[in-house]
């Protein structure tokens, strides 16, 4: 895997590495600074993905949110594989507790769909959340995925590229 990471004002996101998918998926750090509130259990079970089945090309695997300032990781964030044969892709993202409310997740978002968009063959980008995840909504909203459906369960969103 090469080298990659995406750097915003206040944000960098890094890929996984195997060692840092194990650290998550246990819950214990190693070497990591960690925020309090991380590894969620989202955070864990995308970590116990990626080493089962780690993506070729990492701007499609999962990605930790660190503060640049200080390389504390608080949350994670990304794409769901590449992109199929339309164009799609899916993606999720969390911060944890104490980073929410500052807008990380919406800066870490936006910085996300613009390095997938320079992709040509990303079309098309769809998320999830919980009926009672506001908070989510709303960040999908401001960076400009739509709610689309929604089911008992869920809404969907989307944005074209």
């Amino acid at each position: 895997m090469t080298s990659f990471s995406m750097e915003t004002g206040r944000l960098r996101l890094r890929p996984y590495t195997v060692e840092a998918a194990e650290q998550v998926a246990d819950g214990t750090p190693r070497r990591s600074s960690w925020s309090r509130g991380y590894p969620r259990a989202d955070d864990r079970d995308v970590a116990r993905v990626f080493l089962s089945s780690p993506p070729t090309d990492p701007l499609f695997g999962p990605l930790q949110i660190l503060l640049v300032d200080d390389e504390v990781v608080i949350g994670g964030i990304g794409f769901f594989g590449p992109p199929d044969e339309t164009g799609t892709v899916g993606l999720g993202h969390g911060v944890a507790p104490e980073a929410e409310g500052h807008g990380y997740a919406t800066e870490a978002l936006r910085a996300l769909l613009h390095h997938g968009f320079a992709d040509a063959r990303v079309r098309r980008v769809l998320a999830d959340t919980a009926h009672d995840d506001v908070a989510s909504q709303r960040v999908l909203e401001k960076v400009g995925l739509r709610r689309t459906f929604s089911d008992e369960k869920l809404h969907y969103h989307a944005i074209e590229g």
